[in-house]
């Protein structure tokens, strides 16, 4: 058999594939219906060429940290073949300065709890620099609340996550309010999601 041209499978997420499809259906409603999406963590670009095909009106713009993720990016932004999805950017949101000087809407999914504080506390900084006024910051994943029940599985991935690191940890949503209000992001919607996890949109006042 030949096997002349082919390519080499790109590495997925099995969380990217199940709530690619969910998540979609809240950006469809959350962002506006042009203008640039930064990314923020776009670890294997499944969520950014799935968003992109769906939105063409929008051009997102993945970035990450993580070294071997932007090769990862890269190629499949390449395979992707879409306009509206711009070349992967190296950004740490801790950083005073990012490579990115405005967006209408920030994106971030499934990062919050897999990083320190100091990093969430960065992501909301330079959102709202880079973010006009009423412009969204989207952030997707596991959220500890005081007006709700926690699910057996959050505890058990909090814990497992301060296993692995005591600076990660599932993020009290009280306490990212908090830091966002501080910096000029205010609460604007809450939507529940599959799997005992939030949407949660602030924005820009």
């Amino acid at each position: 058999m030949d096997f002349t041209g082919s390519r080499p499978p790109l590495p997925e997420s099995p969380a990217a594939r199940r709530n690619k499809g969910p998540i979609l259906e809240v950006l469809k409603r959350v962002l506006p219906e042009s203008g640039a999406v930064l990314e923020i963590a776009s670890g294997t670009g499944e969520h950014v060429v799935h968003f992109a095909e769906a939105l063409p009106g929008l051009v997102f713009q993945p970035a990450e940290m993580d070294p071997a993720a932007l090769g990862v990016l890269r190629l499949r932004r390449d395979r992707a073949k879409l306009p509206n999805i711009a070349p992967p950017l190296v950004l740490d949101v801790r950083e005073p300065t990012w490579p990115v000087t405005r967006a209408d809407a920030v994106l971030c999914i499934n990062m919050i709890h897999i990083a320190p504080w100091t990093a969430a506390i960065g992501l909301l900084r330079g959102a709202a620099a880079v973010l006009p006024r009423g412009g969204p910051l989207v952030l997707y994943g596991p959220f500890f609340r005081a007006d709700a029940p926690t699910a057996p599985s959050n505890t058990a991935f909090d814990l497992s996550l301060k296993a692995r690191d005591p600076d990660w940890g599932v993020r009290r949503l009280e306490d990212v309010t908090a830091a966002a209000a501080e910096q000029g992001l205010d609460l604007a919607e809450r939507i529940e999601m599959p799997a005992n996890n939030l949407v949660v949109v602030y924005r820009r006042r």
